[in-house]
């Protein structure tokens, strides 16, 4: 199976008082269709950066991103882009907002109108079509925020993490909601957090980040069922999974 998503090499190099800083090394991860991955590290591993590199925000200083075997040289619609904050247009509402990607694209009046409906549905925010973000609690923003990136429907989602502003309950209950949203699109998902709970609940296989520079140290396979309930978090299966990310994360040999 080839993959949706390819990094090869990838690296970046800023420019630090004259001198050069390496932030990324020779990274080198994939991502196949249907696919839930996370990358879990420290903050200052670099995360963001890769994310902005996948996303076409920011150019490698070597290496290559291929989705569908096409090297990324830009932002484009094949990549969705979630981010922490909620980056909402509080003078839109949120059927508004949902529709403002797709208003910059050659589809017609009715087609825009029906994929607003269809991922308000979706994610569960038919009756506030017309609310405005203001009037929206954190998870209910993030929800518009993640209808409005699928309804472009790209080959890849894309997630800095999207839940890191969330209260610790919130954010249980909005890791269930993309669980179950992930089931029903089955889109290609690339999520990046520190919380490795939330890696390990979420996804089917985690890379591991070190710092300075940013290098994947170690791919995981989670080998727990695909439908999930925050239960699985007590399970024996769960904490051994913890336990091995955690002595990654710390360098130590033999995890």
């Amino acid at each position: 199976m080839h993959p949706k998503l390819a990094v090869r090499d990838v690296s970046k190099v800023f420019r630090q008082g004259g001198k050069p800083l390496s932030v990324l090394e020779k990274i080198n991860l994939h991502l196949y269709p249907n696919e839930f991955v996370c990358i879990v590290g420290a903050s200052g591993c670099g995360k963001s950066t890769l994310l902005n590199i996948i996303a076409g925000l920011s150019e490698p200083s070597g290496g290559q991103v291929q989705v569908d075997g096409e090297v990324v040289q830009g932002p484009g619609a094949d990549r969705g882009m979630v981010f922490q904050s909620y980056t909402l247009f509080p003078w839109l509402t949120v059927a508004e907002n949902i529709s403002f990607g797709l208003k910059l694209r050659a589809l017609s009046s009715t087609e825009i109108r029906e994929r607003v409906a269809y991922y308000l549905n979706v994610v569960g925010l038919t009756q506030f079509a017309r609310a405005y973000p203001k009037q929206l609690s954190g998870g209910m923003k993030q929800r518009v925020a993640i209808a409005r990136a699928l309804a472009n429907e790209p080959e890849v989602l894309l997630m800095d993490e999207p839940f890191g502003a969330l209260d610790a309950q919130t954010k249980e209950q909005m890791q269930l909601f993309l669980l179950g949203l992930w089931e029903q699109t089955r889109t290609s998902i690339l999520l990046i957090t520190h919380d490795l709970e939330e890696a390990i609940f979420l996804a089917q296989r985690i890379y591991v980040m070190s710092a300075h520079p940013g290098r994947i140290q170690r791919e995981l396979e989670v080998s727990l069922p695909l439908h999930r309930s925050l239960d699985l978090k007590l399970t024996p299966a769960f904490i051994e999974l913890k336990r091995q990310v955690i002595h990654t994360l710390r360098g130590e040999s033999n995890p």
